[in-house]
């Protein structure tokens, strides 16, 4: 109950409420997008300031060679399990969402261990940042051998492929606006000093809890319209969003209790590995695989697996790495 406790929280409940009601509350988009990059900024400053502090220790890098295993065996497990009830590249889109991660999700787990006095660190955004494309690579490719008729659960589909390619599906993943922005941002933080961040407190700590809140309104909102396209999907896809979160989750701490990480970074490992991407890896998922129906991955990434990270994950995840400790 503690992350319920939590203002940012709550408000993504009223979000979530008004939704379900069919309020006419609403954000409109480019405050939304506004809110998205001001807090991934925010973040990056604080990643790359906390990474200066600290240096290229053992244990950053051991949380940044997790964070690569983890971004590649999750999608293949998920494509593994889902293959047999859905088509193949539904499976596929699927498999990617859930192998990708959901930024907004990582920065509310920051801010629950922050107000818990748990140590994490900054550099723990990097990890982020690099688990955001490897499953949208393995999608391009995996999807290409669909099409070509290579790949188990293929026959009477196969086709050219897309005509996008890997090139530019890496281009795209590599370049995104969010994800450039980021890592910019931790660049800047890393040379920035005590005087920059003194200077840059008022705008990217200060300000942060409440843009949060507001976010998370917005998300709220999001969720509830998501879980309508539910309605009609296969109890197996519903359970997948539930269970596929702890199980990436339980795999991700005990991978970062052999590391030796702290309590902080394995929660913020854990609630990565369990996040599902409904933004970035979505819209790359759209041209790169139009196969697909978009309307399955986003709404269960967004409709079940993203309240459910938010109001139970994340605590849940806390209490996984302290108990393996």
């Amino acid at each position: 109950m503690t992350s319920l406790l939590d203002p940012a929280v709550l408000f993504f409940l009223v979000g979530l409420f008004a939704g379900l009601v069919r309020s006419n509350l609403e954000i409109p988009p480019a405050i939304s997008r506004f809110l998205a990059l001001y807090l991934l900024m925010a973040l990056g400053l604080k990643g790359g300031l906390s990474l200066a502090q600290t240096g290229l220790t053992q244990e950053v890098l051991a949380s940044l060679g997790l964070a690569i295993v983890i971004a590649l065996i999750t999608p293949v497990i998920g494509f593994l399990v889902l293959r047999r009830t859905t088509t193949p590249f539904n499976a596929i889109a699927i498999a990617a969402t859930y192998g990708s991660v959901s930024a907004v999700t990582f920065i509310t787990a920051n801010q629950f261990l922050d107000r818990l006095g748990v140590d994490h660190g900054g550099y723990m955004a990097a990890a982020m940042a690099i688990m955001e494309s490897p499953a949208v690579i393995l999608a391009v490719l995996m999807a290409n051998l669909v099409r070509k008729g290579q790949l188990g659960g293929s026959q009477g589909i196969a086709s050219a492929p897309h005509p996008g390619g890997l090139m530019s599906t890496l281009h795209e993943s590599f370049t995104d606006g969010a994800q450039l922005l980021l890592l910019a941002s931790m660049v800047i933080g890393f040379y920035m000093g005590p005087e920059g961040a003194a200077a840059m407190k008022p705008f990217s700590a200060d300000l942060f809890k409440g843009m949060l809140a507001f976010f998370l309104l917005d998300m709220g909102l999001l969720a509830a319209k998501s879980m309508g396209s539910l309605k009609n999907q296969s109890l197996f896809l519903v359970v997948y969003a539930v269970v596929a979160p702890l199980v990436h989750a339980s795999i991700s701490v005990v991978l970062a209790s052999w590391a030796g990480l702290s309590v902080g970074d394995t929660t913020l490992l854990a609630v990565l590995a369990a996040s599902a991407s409904y933004i970035a890896v979505p819209a790359v998922l759209r041209e790169a695989i139009p196969e697909a129906d978009a309307s399955v991955y986003v709404g269960l990434s967004l409709g079940i697996t993203f309240p459910l990270n938010i109001l139970v994950g994340i605590p849940l995840y806390y209490g996984m790495a302290l108990a393996i400790q």
